[in-house]
């Protein structure tokens, strides 16, 4: 079983992410025994990724970067001005993942968040073909920056574009730097096999994300943990698992994600039990 990289995002604790918040939790994550930490581009300018490279360096972080689609950003169904500043957007989020390190660019990079529409099978065909072609000057930027972009499945209250892996991989089959990026929470909503599922991306998982089922701590749920890290390995994914979760202080990203209540006694909990227990399954399996 591949000794997997542990991260977390730091939405656990804040957002949006700021030079300062971004050195405060650096130094609460390694010095917790985490390995990567997980960096959200809200907005660009948040934060500055050379500094952020530097510092992830000394306290020998690695980085992930998560992608954020929030009403505005659309690659589909969208007037062309709105289309060209989300892919001038999701460019610079390339430039970013590669200053900082990080092999992978991950999100739902097709539509806003909690954006759904009916469709029927001749319009998601056409949308999916829309979705191919904005993405191609991504993907070629990305290619020539050494990364990988993650296309991530949302659960269908946050999309009706792509909500399960065979969704997603059919979409992105044959495109140059890209890949699925999971998250377990909305694999446990969409996916009547979970591992299965996985498993079914072989050779295309670019980040991996994980929470307990109800978007709390891993291990304080009712996800069966060895038969999922089992479906990564026959995926053959090896890289990090990055828990994400996130605060219920910010009003606008509590009511994104739909976090009305507290997910665990605080949110250091959330992250450091989780550290803890997968860690555990992880060397028992």
């Amino acid at each position: 079983m591949s000794a997997h990289a542990i991260g977390v995002n730091t939405w656990v604790w804040a957002s949006p992410l700021d030079d300062g918040t971004l050195a405060e939790l650096a130094h609460k994550t390694a010095k917790a025994g985490f390995d990567v930490l997980e960096l959200p581009v809200e907005n660009l300018g948040d934060w500055k990724p050379e500094a952020a490279a530097a510092l992830l360096s000394d306290l020998g972080l690695s980085a992930a970067v998560a992608l954020v689609m929030p009403p505005g950003r659309e690659l589909v169904n969208a007037d062309a001005a709105t289309i060209a500043s989300t892919k001038d957007y999701l460019r610079s989020c390339v430039d970013i993942a590669a200053t900082v390190g990080a092999p992978a660019l991950c999100g739902p990079a097709y539509s806003s968040v909690g954006r759904t529409w009916r469709m029927t099978e001749a319009e998601r065909e056409s949308t999916v073909g829309e979705l191919r072609d904005n993405l191609a000057p991504v993907l070629d930027h990305a290619r020539q920056a050494g990364v990988v972009l993650g296309v991530e499945p949302l659960n269908r209250y946050e999309t009706s574009l792509l909500n399960t892996v065979g969704q997603t991989l059919a979409a992105i089959e044959g495109l140059p730097a890209c890949g699925v990026a999971l998250d377990v929470y909305h694999q446990n909503i969409e996916e009547t096999d979970v591992p299965k599922a996985i498993a079914s991306a072989r050779g295309r998982i670019a980040h991996v994300q994980v929470c307990g089922n109800d978007r709390g701590t891993p291990g304080k749920d009712h996800f069966d943990w060895p038969a999922l890290l089992a479906a990564l390995e026959m995926a053959g994914y090896d890289g990090p698992l990055c828990i994400e979760s996130f605060t219920a202080h910010n009003r606008s990203i509590a009511t994104a994600a739909s976090i009305w209540r507290p997910l665990a006694a605080s949110q250091d909990a959330l992250a450091f039990e989780g550290l803890a227990f997968l860690r555990e399954v992880i060397a028992r399996s």
